[in-house]
């Protein structure tokens, strides 16, 4: 097998809890990009699907309107597939209640961003084997 000459790729766009835009104009914006796209509107943003130069154009230019409350991910499947399309299956697709706790997390990553801070870690110390093997004995009685 060959392999493709224009890969194809599909990422979520998934707009954190402090975005300034909405899904819906999230979608407004990527198809006024008029760039070859399938985009899909979601509940947490967009699912955009292309050749992969043209989806990290996308992404890029959106990503400018407001950078530390826009994120993405890859998706294994283009929009509509009918392996994870919901339409089809019913029921929350797989990876769903995934991305549910991922956002919950999102106003975290996106405060983060926008304030920068230094960060040091204290590199620990390793347990000796004969630590170790006292506290483990500590442990059974």
């Amino acid at each position: 097998m060959s392999p493709q000459k224009n890969p194809k790729t599909t990422r979520m766009i998934i707009l954190g809890p402090s975005a300034n835009i909405s899904q819906t104009e999230l979608v407004r914006k990527l198809h006024m990009m008029e760039l070859p796209l399938t985009i899909k509107s979601t509940c947490y943003g967009a699912v955009i699907h292309g050749e992969e130069e043209v989806v990290k154009q996308a992404i890029e230019h959106i990503r400018e309107v407001d950078p530390c409350n826009i994120f993405t991910k890859d998706r294994g499947f283009p929009p509509g597939d009918p392996r994870r399309c919901r339409a089809k299956r019913g029921g929350a697709r797989e990876g769903f209640h995934q991305l549910e706790k991922e956002f919950e997390l999102l106003d975290f990553v996106s405060k983060a961003l926008e304030n920068p801070q230094r960060v040091e870690i204290k590199k620990t110390k390793k347990v000796s084997p004969d630590l170790f093997k006292e506290i483990a004995q500590e442990c059974e009685k």
